[in-house]
């Protein structure tokens, strides 16, 4: 039997559009003040959404994680379709980590709700948070998947509203932490009642019996905005040839793409780039696609909200087998050292077509992702994670801001947090002069942070504290475009020596860990940049007075710290 489909007027189509996104924002505020896991609270590793009764994205949370979201909206429509629409039950609550269907790895749980109206589903609602712990070994040169911990496929939390008591007891058993990783999933659940009930209201205020037609038509308009947006992108195919570092004595990581712009479609295509590896850096689909449609989507139409009918437009295709699609059970813990790489790289093959439309090499790519573990005096095991940015690349129009995670989206954790979860101490966390490179407009500010591991003291030993790190930029520096410089190179130093961060870094007590991470690249021809702007790079500690002349070509006066305009002039006439 066919219903006739419900059209809305433009005004009303915008207000219920809105509400919807202010209902998943609502769902996403929850989480802030119900997660255990600083990660959660404070860098806001987790994503929600929800989806029309097809599977089909029809809102993300504004401050959504970019991998998390990208992967969710195509691995939502395979597992909601898994299962017979009529099969659901009111109350159930679904959970699965498996990184072939959603986003990469094991850390990323997904808990999602059939929601019900009038006995029927209508809508799904999901969430997935980056767990801090989910077992296994934590650094990123584990060989397979079976090592990075605990693999969930798709099982009832809740089956009709009854907890699953046996899954949640063998999900306790195999993390280290588990009071936190328990309270971590229900806040999920919480995070998906509130959306699901908030839906429900507005459902009833409107009085619809569908969130279909609505989907329907903001799926349809996103995507119209989407095309037209291509459009104004010259036909053609671009290629670009990348190298990603391996870590320690890994060996380097060729990536090979082309763009292809073919009226208001994009496909990206893969083919040539390196095998899967033996550690944990592989890439599977859907997070390389999340990647490359985040760089499409910000650089081109970033202010229509994303759903189904953004992605439509973009397609891609990577050989099976290869680190950007790899294949069960590849180990897959650090994705992020290569998936994050997927924005830039769209952005330099892009860059002769859309010049204006991209950034410089970041320092926040990929996110400097540090994971602790060890014990307080009493013998309570802890475990934290954090995230650290680094300079992000310039534009044609701005200079790169200080400190981004980017493309990720996550958050810097206080200094306060990570002292109070842990037995840590942070000495030290600044900017770093001169690391942003030079340009028309400068690449962000590295950063510095220096961790100690507090001495004994009396009965209070604390022992041996671990850290596994997935980051990068340690040997090819964030590059600058367009005469633009290249940022300063990241570096992990122990006791004030480099370190191997491919592996886990044993500290005792009285251990020093350094963190730096790397500048961003400059974006056009540092000789051009305002020299008023260069003096107040140096007024602010961005730029040396000796790097100001040498890379700007611009005289700063020692004494005052303001701009020499005359001699300025002549040396840049040289």
């Amino acid at each position: 039997m066919t219903t006739n489909k419900k059209k809305f007027d433009p005004i009303t189509l915008e207000i219920l559009w809105k509400r919807l996104i202010s209902i998943v924002d609502e769902s996403d505020a929850s989480v802030i003040r119900t997660a255990f896991s600083s990660l959660l609270r404070d860098a806001h590793d987790y994503t929600c959404m929800f989806t029309d009764s097809r599977g089909q994205e029809l809102v993300q949370g504004t401050l959504c994680t970019p991998g998390m979201a990208g992967a969710m909206a195509l691995g939502m429509k395979k597992i909601v379709k898994s299962i017979p629409l009529e099969d659901y039950n009111e109350g159930d609550v679904f959970i699965i980590n498996d990184p072939w269907l959603l986003a990469g790895h094991l850390n990323d749980v997904c808990v999602w709700s059939p929601i019900f109206f009038k006995g029927k589903p209508v809508a799904f609602t999901a969430c997935i948070f980056h767990h801090t712990d989910i077992g296994g070994r934590t650094a990123s040169d584990n060989r397979d998947v079976y090592a990075e911990g605990l693999y969930i496929p798709l099982t009832k939390l809740y089956d009709a509203g009854k907890l699953n008591e046996a899954l949640v007891n063998l999900i306790g058993w195999n993390v280290r932490t588990s009071t936190e990783f328990d309270g971590d999933i229900r806040s999920q659940v919480a995070a998906n009642h509130i959306c699901s009930q908030k839906i429900i209201e507005m459902m009833e205020d409107e009085g619809l019996d569908t969130l279909d037609d609505l989907a329907d038509d903001i799926i349809d308009r996103t995507e119209k905005s989407m095309r037209s947006a291509i459009e104004k992108i010259p036909d053609g195919t671009y290629p670009h040839e990348g190298l990603i570092e391996g870590a320690g004595d890994k060996p380097d990581i060729p990536i090979k793409l082309t763009v292809k712009v073919t009226g208001s479609k994009i496909h990206v295509n893969f083919d040539g780039s390196s095998k899967q590896v033996h550690w944990g850096v592989n890439v599977v689909y859907n997070f390389t696609y999340a990647y490359v449609f985040m760089a499409i989507k910000s650089a081109f139409d970033p202010g229509i909200p994303i759903n189904e009918g953004a992605i439509r437009p973009i397609t891609m295709s990577a050989p099976k087998g290869t680190i950007v699609n790899c294949t069960f059970p590849a180990a897959v813990a650090a994705r992020m050292v290569v998936g994050h790489f997927m924005t830039e790289m769209v952005f330099n093959a892009l860059g002769k077509a859309a010049p204006d439309n991209i950034i410089a090499g970041s320092g926040g790519t990929p996110a400097q992702t540090n994971i602790f573990h060890g014990s307080f005096a009493n013998g309570k095991p802890w475990h934290t994670m954090i995230i650290r940015g680094g300079g992000m690349g310039a534009s044609s129009r701005f200079d790169g801001h200080h400190c981004a995670i980017f493309p990720a989206n996550g958050a810097n954790t206080p200094v306060e947090i990570l002292e109070s979860d842990t037995t840590m101490i942070v000495e030290e966390r600044g900017l770093i002069m001169d690391s942003g490179g030079p340009g028309k407009q400068r690449g962000g500010i590295g950063r510095r942070m220096i961790i100690r591991s507090p001495e004994a003291n009396g009965n209070n030993a604390v022992g041996t504290t671990s850290i596994a790190v997935q980051a990068g930029r340690y040997i090819y520096p964030p590059q600058g475009i367009f005469e633009g410089k290249d940022g300063a190179k990241a570096q992990y130093l122990k006791n004030g020596e480099n370190a191997d961060p491919s592996t886990l870094t044993f500290c005792d007590p009285g251990d020093r860990i350094t963190f730096i991470s790397a500048g961003g690249g400059g974006y056009g021809d540092p000789f051009e940049r305002d020299p008023k702007a260069v003096e107040r790079d140096v007024q602010y500690g961005y730029v040396s007075i000796e790097k100001a002349k040498s890379d700007y070509g611009v005289i700063i006066k020692p004494d005052s710290l303001t701009l020499d305009m005359k001699a300025t002039q002549k040396l840049r006439a040289k």
